[in-house]
């Protein structure tokens, strides 16, 4: 199960910042997560939750948003969502469209209280 390992590695990075951060206390983590990433969201939150219980980050909390599989055409410009594994761009055509989103594993931001 490597979401124990992803949950591992956003707690060890959590205590990296509040070592930097003396007298901030962190109360949540954000995560942006892709569609396309294989991480399985409810498993990582499982494993998060279990891993911080009992511990001086008790009780930090993940938060979790969620990034569309999303790509950009570079014939017209268009950014659009993926639906169905379908690249081809839907305002000219092209499927020769560049991936811009949805495999991203990423910390968005700490909550700290003073």
């Amino acid at each position: 199960m490597h979401e124990m390992t992803i949950a591992q590695s956003l707690i060890n990075a959590v205590r990296a910042h509040a070592k930097r951060r003396q007298g901030e206390r962190i109360v949540a983590v954000g995560l942006r997560l892709g569609e396309l990433s294989g991480v399985d969201a409810e498993a990582l939150k499982f494993g998060f939750d279990s891993l911080i219980k009992g511990t001086d980050l008790d009780p930090l909390e993940l938060q979790i948003e969620h990034a569309p599989h999303r790509h950009r055409c570079p014939t017209c410009d268009r950014e659009f969502d993926v639906i169905d594994y379908d690249v081809s761009c839907p305002q000219c055509g092209t499927s020769q469209t560049e991936s811009i989103s949805g495999d991203e594993i990423e910390i968005i931001y700490l909550e700290v209280e003073d």
